[in-house]
């Protein structure tokens, strides 16, 4: 069986907290100061267990070391969405007051690549801030080049995100699910004004991902917490069936009340499905988005998938991101042939990525008659719920054989072979 992380985001999640997590999970602090290489330079990056709402929780902070003074001070926060609580960005632990502190993504680059990471890390943190590049530009109608990163651009903010690739990365768990995101609620300030929760950056950045609001009026959800999450899960949805190995709890600052403050993350080895509903099938539902393909290799693709065990394949018209026209294969499969569908389509289609989720159908009872019509014979496919017939449909190559060899119209020959089934 696989091991599989699942992010539990009943309270939202932020940078800090998804790297709380992780530390409070096992990953090791000094491999993830390590990681960070000059990234932090001149700041000490600190783990503290707290307690949110009778929860243990790791907490991560990042402060400035002794005699450094790079022009910020390092505090703790009230809550992003608090009254009267003003700030340049917005994050779920550590928050820096700084003299307007704005960072272009070449500069994010320059310090991304004078962090410690793999090549393959350093190439994801650079595409993770790519993405909330895009999102300000289009929010604000100006080129990517032009974005200063407000709410990420301070050395906080990077780190979490820097730190996430590496800590994500140094579970080496590719199988991540998330729970439905809370965003929280009310209003929140940030460097442009005040805007509703979630915030212009982080709604555009859930884009495909479910979301809902527990009325609590703050803003549980950040732009950092929304790009990771978003970028890293695969699927959405309960907790999937697993033996649990570890279990992490990150930290945001306040306390929230009656619900804990806290992002849950839980690794374990994926076990068998619950037992199936009677009347049920267990299957998986594969899915990826395609818009850089030739439209004329879809049809040998879906004719490999179906060979390879599919039980059905189809396509929808799907528009990308920059307004790209591309198309959402989806593919519905017996869960054992997940993992040899999921190589079938890296494999045969440009996709970098496929996401799945398990399920259950209902289908009908199927059984085949002959019937005679003239000039041969036709399948019937009888469907029965219960006991009860409620379809009955002739096979259309059949039909079509028949058509063919008499020189008569398919529809003529479907007719008369459903009006020998009836009689």
């Amino acid at each position: 069986m696989a091991r599989v992380m699942y992010f539990d985001c009943f309270a939202g999640a932020a940078g800090d907290m998804v790297l709380g997590a992780l530390l409070d999970a096992g990953l090791p602090l000094e491999a993830l100061t390590q990681a960070l290489g000059s990234v932090g330079v001149g700041h000490e990056l600190k783990a503290i267990k707290v307690v949110r709402a009778g929860i243990t929780a790791t907490h991560v902070d990042l402060v400035a070391a002794a005699g450094h003074d790079d022009g910020h001070r390092h505090h703790h926060q009230h809550h992003p969405g608090d009254a009267g609580h003003h700030h340049g960005h917005h994050h779920g632990g550590h928050e820096q007051l700084h003299s307007h502190e704005h960072r272009s993504l070449a500069e994010i680059t320059h310090l991304i690549g004078h962090s410690a990471l793999s090549a393959a890390g350093k190439a994801r943190a650079i595409e993770l801030f790519r993405r909330i590049g895009e999102a300000e530009a289009a929010i604000h109608n100006m080129s990517i080049d032009e974005v200063h990163l407000h709410e990420v651009g301070a050395v906080d903010s990077i780190v979490d995100i820097v730190g996430a690739v590496f800590a994500l990365e140094w579970f080496g768990i590719d199988d991540i699910v998330a729970s439905p995101l809370n965003v929280g609620g009310g209003m929140v300030e940030m460097a442009h004004g005040v805007f509703p929760v979630p915030a212009p950056a982080t709604l555009r950045l859930l884009a495909g991902a479910p979301v809902y609001s527990s009325g609590i009026k703050s803003e549980l959800l950040t732009p950092t917490g929304a790009l990771i999450i978003s970028s890293y899960a695969r699927a959405y949805g309960p907790m999937p069936a697993m033996t649990v190995e570890r279990i992490g709890y990150g930290a945001g600052t306040r306390d929230l009340g009656k619900v804990p403050n806290v992002l849950r993350v839980v690794i374990g080895e994926r076990t068998a499905a619950s037992a199936t509903p009677p009347g049920l099938e267990s299957i998986v539902q594969l899915e990826c988005e395609i818009d850089d393909m030739s439209p004329q290799l879809f049809g040998p693709v879906s004719d490999r998938l179906f060979a390879a065990g599919a039980l059905d394949v189809f396509l929808t018209a799907a528009q990308m991101k920059k307004g790209r026209p591309g198309t959402l294969l989806t593919v519905l499969a017996p869960p054992d042939k997940r993992e040899a569908i999921c190589d079938l389509v890296f494999r045969e289609t440009t996709t970098l990525g496929v996401r799945f989720q398990e399920m259950w159908r209902e289908t009908l009872d199927r059984k085949w008659v002959d019937v005679a019509v003239t000039g041969g014979t036709v399948r019937v496919k009888i469907a029965t719920r219960r006991g009860e017939i409620v379809n009955a449909a002739p096979e259309f190559e059949d039909c079509v054989r028949v058509a063919t060899a008499t020189g008569r119209p398919v529809k003529v020959v479907q007719a008369e072979a459903l009006r020998a089934w009836i009689k």
